[in-house]
């Protein structure tokens, strides 16, 4: 249950953040539709299979996930909260779900 919980509030983030990609202003609704169409068909990996993976690999709790574009490129920013209080962001590849990049203090006291 706590798992789906912090996916449902991961995606909320997400969704906010693709609003931004459009020209015009769509209702939350149509926000949901589109990314659930771009993931759909391949354009973005889902959230879950990242954040599986991220569980898999590091200890700790998720606070924030965003999809932001950085040059066109479709990015998923995931912040964790360690075990030892440390804070670490992650950036993934939204496109293909490969990892970019680590940012943090004490980043080897959450690998499993």
């Amino acid at each position: 249950m706590k798992r789906m919980l912090m996916i449902a509030v991961a995606l909320v983030s997400v969704v906010g953040a693709v609003a931004g990609w459009e020209p015009l202003a769509r209702a939350d609704d149509d926000d949901w539709r589109d990314l659930h169409d771009q993931v759909q068909a391949g354009r973005l990996v889902s959230l879950p299979s990242v954040l599986d993976w991220l569980e898999a690999r590091y200890e700790g709790t998720v606070l924030e996930t965003e999809l932001e574009r950085d040059d066109g490129r479709a990015i998923y920013e995931i912040e964790m909260l360690g075990p030892q209080g440390q804070m670490v962001e992650f950036e993934f590849d939204a496109s293909n779900g490969e990892l970019l990049g680590i940012e943090g203090v004490n980043i080897e006291g959450m690998r499993r």
